[in-house]
């Protein structure tokens, strides 16, 4: 008898969080389920992993499904990391991260700990699948992005992905009758513009909250921004291979062994 495909579940925003939990009931159906997540949010992470301090597992049950879950003290990469190397006795077919209760697309990808959940499994060998819903909002309504996850974790248990890739799909705020469709894009280049509001304590002492404008530097209309802007579900395909491979042939035009 063929095995059920044995699909990691993760997220940022910590294991109780309404988003992994749509995220849960999105999968569960399509193979057998194990969860472990951060117990606390661990929102724009980035890939941070933990070194210098020791690490906790605790099973714990969320829902009334009964199903074990694990709680890790780390980062959404600790927990793919744990996952792979303590917890699971076969290497999962899938990870799926998420649902990551904001915006992913664009520069965004950097710094999310959605993200590099997903990118942790991609350099592990597995599949890997990070989803987020346009809205901040703790109770955001996640009917429509449960559907569109299920599409699309199907889709990918049915043909794959290569090694060195996984996918980063964000979902618009809007009202499921709404979504035009699902369109595979490329990331719009954009940026912050930061600012520090720069506080004092009562003792005098200064503190800063970090605030910022996301600005979109990109017209074309082949980007996850324009397709989030445009009612339709970005799907782009992320890779983990920083290298500018356009610039090599370029660098050896220059002259640094005199």
């Amino acid at each position: 008898m063929t095995k059920r495909p044995l699909i990691l579940v993760t997220n940022d925003d910590g294991i109780a969080a309404p988003g992994v939990r749509a995220l849960i009931e999105a999968v569960k159906d399509l193979g057998d389920i194990v969860v472990v997540a951060p117990d606390s949010p661990q929102s724009a992470m980035g890939h941070a992993i933990t070194i210098n301090s020791t690490l906790h597992l605790e099973q714990v049950t969320i829902d009334d499904s009964g199903r074990i879950e694990y709680s890790c003290s780390g980062t959404p990469a600790d927990c793919v990391k744990l996952a792979v190397n303590e917890i699971l006795d076969r290497r999962p077919d899938l990870c799926v991260s998420g649902i990551n209760h904001g915006s992913n697309s664009s520069i965004n990808v950097i710094y999310s700990g959605t993200m590099s959940a997903a990118l942790e499994a991609g350099i592990e060998g597995i599949p890997a699948i990070g989803f987020s819903l346009l809205d901040y909002n703790y109770n955001a309504d996640f009917t429509a992005a449960k559907k569109i996850a299920k599409r699309i974790t199907q889709e990918v248990l049915n043909n794959t992905l290569p090694n060195d890739m996984v996918l980063n799909v964000n979902i618009p705020n809007i009202k499921e009758a709404d979504i035009k469709g699902i369109k595979i894009c490329r990331q719009a280049k954009a940026n912050w513009q930061e600012e520090f509001d720069k506080r004092q304590t009562p003792q005098g002492k200064d503190y800063y909250w970090l605030t910022g404008k996301f600005v979109n530097l990109d017209k074309g209309t082949d980007t996850d921004e324009w397709a989030l802007a445009n009612g339709f579900v970005s799907v782009v395909p992320v890779q983990f291979d920083l290298t500018a491979h356009h610039y090599v042939q370029q660098l050896n035009t220059w002259n640094f062994n005199d």
